[in-house]
């Protein structure tokens, strides 16, 4: 079961999400204060969606320390926001992807299948 990370500080957004996500059979693990070091130590997700813009926090330093990492920078992360300058944000701040918000569960769905797809290993053939 492949494990995804939400880190949001609306808690309505991380609810949905989540709802959603596991609906789909996914393992939803969640954050709301962006405090994601000690969960990254526990446990590796398969992929993050992160808001970009947490109270007290800025989710594209966030993105850009864990790509930044060699334990993390595999792992792809989409930046959430309400930002009309979303696309700009996510590619500066080195994101796998963007949704804006407010989003179609469809879309979020899409992308999420899209990005874990191409990080399993029986996608690529030796």
């Amino acid at each position: 079961m492949k494990k995804i990370l939400v880190v949001d500080d609306d808690e309505s957004i991380v609810e949905v999400v989540q709802l959603v996500l596991e609906g789909e059979g996914y393992s939803v693990q969640t954050n709301t204060d962006g405090n994601l070091l000690p969960l990254l130590k526990k446990e590796r997700p398969d992929l993050i969606l992160l808001d970009m813009v947490l109270s007290g926090v800025d989710g594209r330093d966030i993105c850009k320390k864990l790509k930044s990492d060699r334990e993390t920078v595999r792992i792809p992360v989409i930046m959430l926001s309400a930002h009309s300058e979303t696309d700009k944000a996510a590619d500066a701040s080195g994101a796998d992807d963007y949704l804006e918000k407010p989003f179609d569960v469809d879309a979020l769905i899409a992308i999420v299948e899209r990005h874990l797809a191409s990080t399993s290993p029986e996608i690529h053939p030796k």
